[in-house]
């Protein structure tokens, strides 16, 4: 019997250098389909999304091992079922969510499955919540998963855990960005940094996450939400969100004054950087709170004052994947999306083939592209 094929993105080597489009650090391969083992499901990828965490990986500033198959933001369709796997059907549309969380952990346990230990390490090893990985090259090379996902392929095996069965309405360019974008921005703002009514935010970064985090914080009754980013599209984005205000870096102590008094409730950075992050310290207002969600290279330190913690309760917080219990929160944040406050159509920059990935690299990195879905046939 021939064994069936897939097409599937694969990083090789690290560090590429920009232009991407020249350096062309994924190869498009065909490489065998997988068959899901106990407690997996086999995924038709319908969209998948590019992502500043996919490009972290490709320019070396988050270790993975490789060879690898990106992509880790998607959604799709189920092909096959494994074996102890009794709520999930063939034919199911599921979102698929970057960290599967193993239910024993002392996170899990805690009801923080975002930083499940389990999931952490195998998603660092390159394998899956069950078992190895079980991606090959044509040769029979080890390929590693990215992420327990590596949705830039036509299939991908997962774990159960890392799959959201959604209602079949939903368009999968609107769900697969609920995966990561969706769930790492708006869980920010209403889980990690429990925006409450009345209350001021200011957003570094309209990336997909940061404007994510803007149309959650606008939601908050009588929010002043404040969007920072260099680029004037990007801000003008914003306002379509819900931002009340919006400006460059360097206007953004003069708009909170403006529009927060003596500081912000709370700031988002997603930009990744460490200067952006003392920055969003020095604006807070007493008690406010900084969410740290962006990525900042391993290399990068921030400097600041240590008695503002206690002497003005200011708080620094982690936030990884938004705090977020991916089974709860994705269909409420449908379920926003559907009653029309949550517009993530807005986001959507354009469809491309897979085979314009290394192209796209370039387009997120320079600020192009805000979610670029690509289709997998």
């Amino acid at each position: 019997m021939t064994t069936a094929t897939m097409l599937s993105s694969i990083l090789r080597d690290p560090g590429s250098d920009a232009p991407y489009a020249d350096s062309a650090p994924l190869t498009l391969e065909t490489i065998p389909v997988p068959e899901p083992r106990r407690g997996e499901l086999l995924v038709k990828i319908e969209r998948a999304s590019l992502c500043h965490s996919d490009l972290s990986v490709i320019n070396g500033s988050r270790i993975r091992p490789l060879p690898m198959a990106l992509g880790h933001e998607a959604a799709g369709t189920v092909s096959a079922v494994g074996a102890d796997v009794d709520d999930v059907r063939i034919g199911d549309h599921v979102v698929l969510v970057f960290v599967p969380s193993c239910g024993d952990c002392r996170a899990c346990l805690a009801g923080r499955p975002a930083l499940c230990h389990r999931g952490a390490e195998v998603n660092n090893t390159g394998d899956l919540l069950h078992g190895d990985a079980v991606l090959r090259s044509e040769a029979g090379e080890r390929v590693n998963h990215h992420l327990g996902v590596s949705a830039f392929s036509q299939y991908a095996v997962v774990a159960r855990e890392s799959a959201v069965v959604i209602a079949a309405d939903v368009p999968f360019d609107v769900a697969a960005m609920f995966g990561c974008a969706a769930l790492t921005g708006i869980g920010a703002v209403l889980n990690t940094g429990q925006l409450v009514a009345g209350q001021s935010v200011i957003v570094f970064g309209l990336g997909a996450v940061g404007l994510m985090a803007v149309m959650a914080a606008a939601q908050v009754a009588g929010t002043t939400v404040i969007a920072i980013d260099p680029l004037p599209e990007k801000q003008a984005l914003a306002l379509r969100c819900g931002a009340t205000a919006v400006g460059a870096p360097d206007q953004a102590a003069a708009l909170v004054t403006e529009h927060a008094g003596d500081g912000v409730d709370l700031a988002i950075e997603a930009v990744g950087n460490s200067r952006v992050m003392e920055a969003c310290l020095g604006l807070l207002t007493r008690g406010g709170a900084l969410v740290s969600v962006g990525l900042p290279h391993p290399d990068q330190t921030i400097t600041t004052s240590a008695l503002q913690f206690a002497g003005t309760g200011r708080r620094l917080l982690g936030c990884y994947m938004g705090d977020s219990v991916p089974d709860r929160d994705i269909p409420r944040y449908l379920d926003m999306w559907r009653a029309g406050t949550l517009p993530v159509e807005l986001l959507h920059t354009d469809t491309r083939p897979l085979s314009e990935l290394n192209e796209s690299l370039d387009a997120l990195a320079e600020g192009r592209v805000v979610r670029r879905l690509f289709t997998l046939d």
